[in-house]
């Protein structure tokens, strides 16, 4: 079971990586990509809807919402062209780039949250 987990978990970070991918692919429709771009933004964003420390709702997203969001880009793109692109992920996948613009942004985001936590907290 542990081993089936670790599979399905597997396969759902490719698939957002293909997701990122399509966003950018041509052969995709511009629909497809839309809802693409938002499902990966959705899933890579380090900023929850629904905080996980809250007991169940906290892990509706990334065991229901996530899911289903992935399974209806994947149903609009068509299938040799979802293929290449899951290949593409895999491949990314084991060379793990990182990217220093996107560290910085993700710090310069908490930065803010942040300050501006700060300030409403001043501000009373």
């Amino acid at each position: 079971m542990l081993d089936r987990l670790k599979k399905w978990a597997h396969s759902v970070k490719r698939d957002i990586l293909a997701l990122y991918l399509a966003a950018r692919d041509p052969r995709v429709p511009w629909y497809a990509k839309a809802l693409a771009a938002l499902v990966a933004a959705y899933a890579l964003s380090p900023i929850d809807p629904i905080p996980d420390f809250i007991p169940v709702l906290g892990y509706l997203d990334e065991l229901i919402v996530l899911p289903l969001g992935i399974a209806a880009v994947v149903r609009m793109i068509p299938a040799d062209v979802m293929a290449d692109l899951r290949l593409q992920a895999e491949r990314r996948m084991l060379t793990r780039p990182r990217s220093m613009v996107g560290a910085m942004l993700v710090v310069l985001l908490w930065l803010a949250a942040a300050a501006f936590f700060f300030w409403i907290i001043s501000a009373r």
